[in-house]
């Protein structure tokens, strides 16, 4: 919640500084603030809600509850965030007024700076610790976690529009012309924008079911098919039920004919896939006879 506070606190702070320069800039990256908020107060509602036990209604749990608020988080927040901040700097446009005290704009601008830059630095440190030789990008896109994508895309978006933002006020302050802060609140609500359309694409892909990573289908394929019991491994599926719960839908031949052997070397596959990967797994495997004109 360290990072609930820390936004709520830059976007009091920005408000204050708003209603003392009138910088449309400045109240675009209040509003911007507020989405950062209220997107650390839904993740954690999320994570709260998918602790819930399974119930007969929902029998594989709760997990997709971080997928679901993550989505909302895009959808209602940073949309609603990106149109007033277009709306404020088009107002700008038609009704020009110049900045007061801009020493003030500055300050709190270059304050926000230092510490959105000191949130991007730790959730890259602990990006850097899962993503591998993965690009940003590719990482953003396979991360099955919503959080510390979110994360990422809130921090380096906060910098951006920050830049954004001094870069109006300061032009509009050496000029005299109110254009570049009108402009500066638009270039924001488009980055709001952009930032809602990204995270909405990746929680949308979550919620609808994604199947385990490339690195972990293969381990799970590598574990059944070298258990000696196993003569062909039919068809694999798998689906993320949550950031950390795999279900694991397997149809198998086997070698053994006993009910009994059967029982065993199914068990003992199951162990075997709980190994091989992280996630903790609801597994089901079907004996079945491979049949090559149903390929």
């Amino acid at each position: 919640m360290a990072a609930f506070f820390a936004n709520l606190g830059i976007a009091i702070a920005k408000f204050a500084a708003f209603a003392i320069t009138g910088a449309a800039s400045l109240l675009a990256e209040a509003v911007h603030s507020c989405a950062d908020t209220g997107n650390q107060g839904l993740l954690f509602l999320g994570g709260h809600k998918a602790k819930k036990n399974p119930s007969k209604e929902h029998p594989f749990g709760y997990g997709r509850e971080r997928f679901f608020w993550s989505f909302v988080v895009a959808l209602v927040l940073f949309s609603l965030g990106s149109l007033f901040a277009i709306y404020e700097g088009i107002t700008k446009l038609s009704d020009p007024h110049p900045i007061e005290d801009p020493t003030v704009a500055f300050v709190v601008l270059g304050l926000a700076i230092v510490l959105e830059g000191l949130s991007l630095r730790t959730a890259r440190r602990e990006a850097n610790a899962e993503r591998g030789g993965r690009s940003w990008w590719r990482f953003i896109e396979s991360a099955k976690s919503p959080e510390l994508p979110v994360v990422l895309l809130e921090d380096f978006g906060a910098i951006v529009g920050l830049l954004i933002a001094l870069a109006g006020v300061g032009l509009s302050a050496m000029t005299g012309n109110s254009l570049y802060d009108a402009l500066g609140s638009v270039g924001i609500g488009l980055l709001l924008g952009v930032i809602a359309t990204v995270l909405a694409t990746e929680m949308k892909s979550l919620l609808i079911g994604e199947s385990a990573t490339e690195q972990e289908v293969a381990a799970i394929d590598l574990a059944i098919t070298q258990d000696l019991a196993v003569r062909k491994l039919i068809f694999l599926r798998t689906q993320h039920l949550g950031p950390e719960e795999l279900l694991v839908a397997a149809k198998v031949e086997f070698n053994s004919e006993s009910v009994g052997q059967l029982i065993g070397a199914i068990n003992t596959l199951e162990a075997s896939i709980r190994k091989a990967v992280n996630s903790t797994c609801v597994i089901f495997i079907e004996p079945d006879e491979y049949r090559p004109e149903l390929d």
